[in-house]
């Protein structure tokens, strides 16, 4: 069985810097800046203030009552991480859920991994470390991306290395904010998967995107068939083409020559009357009873 994280009560020292207004201690190059990062300490819950670059936006509340009703057996197993602020004050970085399900339990404190960051280096750990959870939809992961990019100013090549994922990777979630709203919509509830909303990217009209997607749901295609129907939706098969009429005169002579040789003719007419006969045969024998005829 997992054991919670031994509580550390402050020392003298740690709890003097952390409290003492004069002693701020906001960035690594702050005197005892040292003695207070990296620090695995117990902190009022009163104390910390959620964290306003935080991308997740729901907590399902019945997964929240049963992580308070682990922490009331087993106490908190994984430290959450904070910033430090102006004085005894902190902000999430990472661990809401935990923060949350504890306040649900009762606790008046919770441990907690101490570090030092500025605005921009904390929505960039907010956005990492909200794409490593194994529960995020493929287009809250898209929006992740997109923001470290537009708003820390990544490349997609830079992005891929902080994620640890493939640049194809990256692009292929990024490409699906191309879609509709309502078909990103269906991604994120579940109707369709991120294979089927792969296959609709290259449709760029998004009311042709609607149309396809409405059959999908409807129809309850794969991703593969999906694939199929983009591909006719993008390449439909042209029309056989109408044989154009013959004129009386090539009809009437082909049913002639067709009775006096007793085979099948075709005949062929362009527009300035001008054409050929077409008479088939299979072999040698069938060749030389059609030149009987004519002899």
């Amino acid at each position: 069985m997992a054991k919670a994280v031994k509580k550390q009560a402050l020392g003298r020292g740690l709890s003097a810097l952390l409290n003492n207004p004069s002693d701020d201690i906001r960035s690594v190059q702050d005197r005892n800046a040292d003695k207070v990062v990296g620090n695995i300490v117990e902190i009022a819950l009163a104390n910390i203030e959620v964290n306003p670059f935080q991308p997740r936006t729901y907590f399902n509340q019945e997964g929240l009552n049963e992580l308070a009703g682990s922490i009331k057996e087993l106490g908190v197993i994984q430290p959450i991480t904070v910033r430090k602020l102006e004085g005894n004050k902190f902000q999430l970085v990472s661990g809401e859920r935990r923060f949350r399900a504890s306040s649900i339990a009762g606790l008046k404190t919770i441990p907690a991994y101490i570090r030092l960051a500025n605005d921009q280096e904390m929505l960039e750990m907010a956005l990492v470390e909200n794409i490593q959870r194994k529960d995020l939809d493929p287009i809250e992961v898209a929006l992740s991306y997109q923001r470290l990019i537009e708003e820390i100013k990544l490349t997609q090549e830079e992005l891929s290395k902080r994620v640890g994922k493939n640049r194809s990777t990256v692009t292929n979630f990024l490409r699906l904010l191309k879609l509709d709203p309502i078909i990103q919509t269906g991604i994120r509830d579940g109707f369709v998967s991120m294979g089927h909303g792969k296959a609709l990217i290259s449709i760029e009209n998004h009311a042709e995107q609607l149309e396809l997607y409405e059959k999908i749901i409807r129809q309850k295609l794969s991703v593969r068939q999906t694939e199929a129907l983009v591909k006719r939706n993008k390449h439909p098969q042209s029309k056989p083409k109408t044989p154009p009429t013959l004129p009386e005169f090539a009809v009437e002579g082909a049913a002639v020559i067709s009775d006096k040789i007793n085979r099948k003719v075709s005949v062929q007419v362009s527009k300035n009357s001008k054409g050929k006969i077409t008479i088939p045969f299979a072999t040698e024998e069938e060749f030389n009873a059609i030149i009987k005829h004519f002899e």
